[in-house]
């Protein structure tokens, strides 16, 4: 029997439904992240205790730059998840973009954007 070069729409549909569940999570998220960053949602005291907030500014800065990046991360994995649903469109999903060989199902239902099988990431990780 030849191997398998794409999975089947129903296994393409699989992924679908898990790849949205993780959409929907992660684009909420991204709304608290930046619900908490630009203070929508807020009760804090910045504007009625002065000494507290001369105290607390630099932990403020910290924070706002950690969110920062969270709501970057956040971005980028929305990104992935959305370029993923396209490839499952063109029933492209699931193949390795360096190996061209399928993908296994385990990664793709840890890592439901990866475009790179382990064998792949391997390579090129090392050659870094």
């Amino acid at each position: 029997m030849a191997e398998k070069t794409r999975y089947s729409d129903e296994e393409l549909q699989e992924f679908k439904e898990l790849i949205q569940q993780k959409l929907e999570l992660a684009r909420a998220d991204y709304e608290q992240i930046m619900d908490t960053l630009t203070g929508r949602n807020t009760n804090d005291v910045s504007d009625t205790s002065p000494t507290y907030k001369a105290l607390e500014e630099g932990s403020l800065t910290q924070s706002k730059e950690e969110l920062t990046n969270m709501a970057a991360r956040q971005q980028k994995f929305i990104q992935g998840l959305q370029a993923a649903l396209v490839r499952i469109e063109n029933k492209t999903y699931g193949v390795c973009r360096v190996t061209g060989k399928l993908i296994p199902k385990e990664r793709l239902r840890a890592v439901p954007h990866a475009t790179l099988s382990i064998e792949a990431k391997q390579m090129r990780d090392h050659k870094r």
